[in-house]
Order: structure tokens, then C-alpha cells, then sequence
């Protein structure tokens, strides 16, 4: 059976292999079982070097698929770094193959979504690289459709200016290609914007907009990512941790809006703390339930 489609309460967890447990030195199936020992309950995958086939064994993508079904974690898989799907023809159809390897690979695992950025506008204006972007995800979205791939292309929000991937265009995106949902990488919108989530009515004005034009359920069970964002005038330059209170955005200010509106988001943590600082995030999204009880 395929695994539920939305989640089921807010969900925290790493954007890959915490360095705790590579300590352990125990395979990456076995992820799941640490995860739910710590009180976590999703993961997202990192094939982020990934070439145009899986590299990963089948047997190893359903083992992890079922380790993290057996212990109620949300599976996602994040796609390769060397995805440009709007590049010379070479580079876009490779970034198709590479691309469709992540979705085989998540097939397999059961995951809900295949996380990814979706390339850089290089000459091209905005609006004629969304063009051609669109024309290429519907190609990929028809093969993974004929393949019996039901995983959804997830197209994230991009921190660096040259890179197509504003809420807008990931919006568009979702809107005009089957099989697809927005992630919305906080960090990336703040330094795009260039500090722009400034209080919980920023976050909220971003679920209003989403909700607008993708749904209620689009908004309310949405995949996010979450750290804090250093940036420059180009966009995103690193990420801190969720103590280095000078760089923003502030997760406090996002689990208000959780809260306040009900929100049963996916949050991955992508600080250099994977699990330290979603396990934080968690912690604070609790005691926020609580102040709106009390």
C-alpha cells in the first residue's frame, strides 16, 4: 500500500544523516529507528550528488521505505544539486534522467515528494525561463506517470537571486504541472527577499498566498524546510544554527502562525544541527500549543 498523503500533525526531522548517527557507523536504512528513538518523525533523503541512475540498491531504498513506514516517519527524497532543467539541451536532458533517478529511487522508498531546484535563468528573462521549466516537468511528470511513479515533484524556493524559484514561480509551477506541491525553504525566501520574514505576519501572508492559489490543503499540510539564513545582495550564503539569534528568520515567529492557524506542516531542518535543532523547532512549536491552551 502507499503511504498517507498528508500528514497527520506537525512533523519535524533532518535533511539528512545526522552526524550522531554517523558515529554509529550503521547503515542509512537504520536512520528511522534513530530518529524515532530521539522523538523526531520525518527525513528527508539527500541524493543530492546523485548522477542520471539511482545510486542506491533497491532492496536498500525499500528497506529504508519500510524502516521509516514501521516507525511513523515522513519520507522525502531531495533531489540531485546538478539538476538545471532549463540549461543548453545536453545539460536539461541529463538533468531529466538524473531527475527521473530520484523519482524511481523514491518510488521505492515510498516517499512522499521529490525535492529539488529546478535550475537558473542564465539570459533568459524570468518569465520565458518559467516557460521552458514548465514544458520540461510536464515531459518528466508523463514518464514518471508511465512508469507508475506516484511521488510528487516538489519544486523548492531558491535563496540565490539567479536562480528560478521565487514563491511565485514555484507557485506557477504547481499550478500548471500534474503531480506536484510546493516546498517552501524559509531561509531561501528571507534571503531572497533579503530579510523579508521579519514577524509571524510575514509567514502568514506567504499561507495566504499559497492558500489562494493552491488550496486549503495545499497550505495547511505544506513541505518546508528550516534554518537560519546568512545573505548577501545576490541571495543565500550559508546557514547557521538556530542559536546564532543575529541571522534570521525566527522559528518562533512561524510556529505562531502553526499554531494560530492549525497547520500540520512537514519541517525539515537543514541547520548544521540536523537533528540538535529540529528536535529544537519541535520544542518550541510545543510550548506554543500550550501558551494558546493556557
Amino acid at each position: 500500500m502507499w503511504r498517507k498523503t498528508v500528514a497527520d500533525r506537525p512533523r519535524f526531522g533532518p535533511a539528512g544523516t545526522p552526524h550522531s548517527f554517523k558515529l554509529l557507523k550503521k547503515p542509512v536504512t537504520e536512520l528511522p529507528n534513530f530518529l524515532h528513538a530521539e522523538g523526531l518523525d520525518a527525513f528527508e533523503y539527500q541524493a543530492s550528488r546523485w548522477g542520471q541512475k539511482p545510486q542506491m540498491k533497491k532492496e536498500n531504498a525499500e528497506k529504508l521505505g519500510q524502516n521509516a513506514e514501521q516507525h511513523d516517519i515522513w519520507l522525502s527524497l531531495h533531489g540531485s544539486y546538478f539538476i538545471n532543467l532549463i540549461g543548453n539541451k545536453s545539460v536539461a536532458e541529463a538533468s531529466k534522467r538524473r531527475l527521473l533517478a530520484c523519482a524511481t529511487a523514491a518510488q521505492w522508498m515510498k516517499a512522499h515528494s521529490i525535492v529539488f531546484h529546478p535550475g537558473f535563468y542564465a539570459k533568459r528573462t524570468p518569465r520565458k525561463a518559467l516557460d521552458e521549466l514548465v514544458k520540461a516537468m510536464n515531459q518528466v511528470v508523463e514518464t514518471m506517470k508511465n512508469e507508475g511513479i506516484r511521488a510528487k515533484l516538489a519544486p523548492e524556493t531558491t535563496g540565490r537571486i539567479s536562480q528560478l524559484g521565487s514563491l511565485d514561480e514555484v507557485l506557477t509551477i504547481c499550478e500548471e504541472v500534474d503531480q506536484t506541491e510546493p516546498v517552501i525553504d524559509w531561509a531561501h525566501i528571507h534571503a531572497r527577499t533579503q530579510g523579508g520574514l521579519k514577524n509571524s505576519g510575514d509567514f502568514a501572508k506567504i499561507f495566504d498566498e499559497i492558500e489562494k492559489r493552491l488550496g486549503t490543503n495545499a497550505a495547511k499540510n505544506l513541505h518546508c524546510h528550516f534554518t537560519r539564513m546568512e545573505f548577501s545582495n545576490k541571495g543565500e550564503v550559508r546557514h547557521h544554527v538556530l542559536d546564532e539569534t543575529s541571522y534570521g528568520p525566527e522559528f518562533r515567529d512561524f510556529a505562531h502562525v502553526i499554531v494560530e492557524s492549525g497547520l500540520k506542516p512537514v519541517i525539515i531542518c537543514e541547520s548544521p544541527l540536523l537533528d540538535v535543532d529540529a528536535l529544537t523547532m519541535q520544542n518550541i512549536l510545543r510550548i506554543e500549543m500550550k501558551k494558546r491552551k493556557g
